[in-house]
């Protein structure tokens, strides 16, 4: 059975041997060591080490050698008469699939999750930001189908990865999404087919760890297909830069991929930014991410210094941001969430142990974001403790918002949960509230908080709760209904100012 999920068998011992062996082999069956090989192709490939542009502006190879017409490839991605692939049909596949399809392209889905393609395919969608009507538009014009078959991508000229790259229990990568899927793709793989992995990953993954696999059956990179990477930019909820309106970063591996994958992207997003290799554009990703990840640190600590100063933080960010030079609004909260900025730094810490780096930058920021559910479990405490002369055991707390974020339903490594966590260790009680998750499903390092439900806010709710722990400021929720019948409420998003609410029993954590 064709699959992305992780294989049974643990991988850790295969991507260490695809580190180690990967290398030389792959220079020497591609030419890269000075033994034999198509020159045409090291041609290429010295012209992107150097730098040199690969995609716009250039032409791409008229046939390969094994008969593979570039050109008529190029064309008919051009012309949006290819059927595209997409795997993975979760928060990144399928506003990539929207995207696609509304803009002239058929597109098969391969998810393995049977009654998710079950639903996709009766015209209901599972994300909430997504409508049911997007999706039923698209079956209807049979621009769209989702499939479990792996077998069907044989029928597709491209193949976009958009699966997920966690971090294992030991805070290492976990590529096993990644090679799953690839296994599943060699066998099959044909002339012609353009492979387009859009996961965040380390720099070197798209050749080092898929080119191997997928050059199992003889099939050549650059000669017979084509490998690409481009980072996914998905923001969840953000109506102002949906996927269509986000300049795409690609490399490839060799000259004709990237000119390839250059053309597929060009014809649904805003404008493509070709760059030199794969490797780079794994490593943009990688730099986005750690700049957002570093800045969040950055004003995490500087809450917890000007708190204890007694000067409040989002009034002293506010202020600052009006310097029309020099300065970037980030903003505090209870740690990190989502898909990209608690996970993604740390593959660039693993991968730069190989190279005898140390990321202590990009590591001190990780402790000071992962500390964040801590701190407001303590100032919780404290606030309950000063307020209303009671300890956090035995403690009622109603939550606001389990979500990672305001306005979209994904719990993907929200720091509620952690904080969920905390209060129960702590011998305290919880509910919550959130309009967006009526029921938390389940998950890899919370399993025990699957199926709670979402209470109602009511003066009724508010006012049996010791507390009130804002932790998502979802837009539309009541927060005056929360302040006046709560004893008190500690607000880790400054919601309650955002609202014009001012009351003496609210706490900014």
């Amino acid at each position: 059975m064709a699959r992305f999920a992780r294989p049974a068998l643990v991988l850790r011992d295969l991507r260490v041997s695809v580190a180690k062996h990967t290398g030389e082999c792959h220079r020497r069956e591609r030419g890269l060591s000075g033994g034999g090989g198509d020159a045409k192709q090291r041609a290429a490939r010295q012209a992107q080490a150097a730098g040199r542009p690969t995609a716009a502006g250039c032409d791409v190879s008229n046939r390969s050698l094994h008969g593979v017409d570039v050109e008529a490839l190029r064309r008919r991605l051009v012309s949006r008469e290819a059927t595209v692939g997409v795997i993975g049909l979760g928060y990144v596949g399928l506003p990539l699939v929207g995207a696609l399809a509304e803009n002239g392209f058929t597109v098969v889905g391969f998810d393995i999750d049977a009654e998710k393609v079950a639903t996709l395919n009766s015209g209901r969608s599972f994300i909430r930001h997504i409508p049911h009507e997007a999706i039923a538009g698209m079956v209807r014009s049979r621009r769209f189908r989702a499939v479990t078959d792996f077998a069907e991508l044989a029928k597709v000229d491209a193949v976009l990865i958009c699966v997920p790259t966690p971090l294992t229990r030991h805070r290492e990568p976990d590529l096993s999404y990644i090679v799953g899927t690839t296994e599943s793709i060699a066998p099959h793989l044909r002339p012609g087919h353009l492979i387009v992995l859009e996961s965040t990953t380390y720099p070197g993954t798209t050749r080092e760890v898929m080119l191997p696999i997928l050059e199992r059956g003889g099939l050549k990179s650059g000669r017979d297909f084509f490998l690409a990477y481009s980072p996914e930019r998905e923001d969840p909820g953000n109506t102002q830069y949906s996927t269509t309106k986000i300049p795409k970063v690609v490399g490839g591996d060799g000259a004709d991929a990237v000119a390839l994958v250059a053309a597929l992207y060009d014809q649904f997003v805003s404008r493509t930014v070709p760059v030199s290799s794969c490797e780079t554009a794994e490593a943009v990703k990688l730099t986005e991410n750690i700049f957002r990840a570093v800045n969040i640190a950055l004003v995490n600590e500087l809450k917890m210094v000007f708190a204890a100063m007694g000067i409040d933080v989002w009034e002293v960010i506010r202020a600052a941001s009006t310097k029309p030079f020099g300065f970037m609004p980030f903003y505090p909260g209870p740690g990190l969430g989502g898909h990209c900025i608690p996970i993604d730094p740390f593959y660039l810490t693993w991968k730069a142990r190989e190279y005898d780096i140390s990321t202590r930058f990009i590591e001190l920021a990780g402790e000071i974001n992962t500390a964040m559910p801590r701190y407001v479990i303590e100032r919780l405490q404290r606030a309950l403790d000063e307020r209303a002369g009671k300890g956090l055991k035995g403690a009622k707390v109603l939550i606001l918002g389990v979500a990672y974020k305001k306005n979209v339903d994904d719990l993907r490594e929200s720091p509620t949960l952690k904080i969920m966590e905390l209060l129960e260790e702590r011998g305290a009680s919880f509910t919550y509230h959130d309009p967006f998750v009526p029921e938390i499903a389940p998950s890899r390092e919370h399993p025990e908080f699957a199926g709670r439900r979402s209470v109602a806010l009511t003066p009724e709710t508010a006012r049996g709760a010791d507390a009130a722990l804002i932790c998502t400021d979802h837009d539309g929720v009541d927060y005056r209904l929360l302040v006046e019948h709560c004893p008190l409420v500690v607000d880790t998003r400054n919601a309650c100012a955002h609202a014009g609410i001012e009351a003496g029993t609210v706490v900014k954590a």
